[in-house]
């Protein structure tokens, strides 16, 4: 279901079927990036891809779950950052593996 300002909600399903973390973007690939920024991230983004996580996007209001593979790394922020950034900075990319109906 759209909202009024044209965004999205997508909450995270997990492979027992629990739903929590609602993320939401106009795309779906926009909510599995602030998904994917929450894994545990690895030292480079090459360790990070080698091995990456399958998210679960429902989109909220269907039955649609996208599907991605996800990863993390920490990188050094960037050298115009705000006073309040840290150091590092966790980053994150995915890849859509496909969409899925759930039958419930």
């Amino acid at each position: 279901m759209v909202r009024e300002d044209g965004k999205r909600n997508f909450v995270l399903r997990e492979e027992n079927g629990n739903e929590s973390s609602v993320f939401s973007g106009s795309m779906p690939r926009q909510a599995a990036l602030k998904a994917a920024r929450r894994l545990d991230p690895a030292g480079s983004e090459e360790d990070a891809k080698s091995d990456p996580t399958e998210i679960r996007l429902r989109e909220k209001g269907t039955d649609k779950v996208h599907i991605f593979n996800a990863w993390a790394w920490t990188s050094n922020a960037p050298g115009d950052k705000p006073e309040w950034m840290e150091g590092e900075i966790t980053k994150g990319n995915v890849s859509k593996q496909g969409i899925e109906h759930l039958d419930e």
